[in-house]
């Protein structure tokens, strides 16, 4: 459902305290690294680097986000 996301768009989900939002800073597909954390990305398994309101960044796969 979330794989039509693009830069820009602003996303929600679900973390520690709640719900968080931010918006999509890019579509990873392949291998990075996110704060010294391994982020597994391929075409066939993309994850959506997101910046959240507080202005942290995160990996999330697409099924994780909601479009707002």
């Amino acid at each position: 459902m979330s794989e039509d996301l693009k830069k820009g768009d602003h996303v929600s989900w679900k973390s520690y305290g709640g719900t968080a939002h931010g918006k999509v800073v890019t579509r990873q597909t392949s291998d990075t690294k996110i704060k010294g954390h391994q982020v597994r990305a391929s075409k066939d398994d993309p994850q959506f680097i997101v910046e959240s309101e507080n202005g942290g960044k995160a990996a999330h796969k697409p099924g994780a986000l909601t479009k707002d």
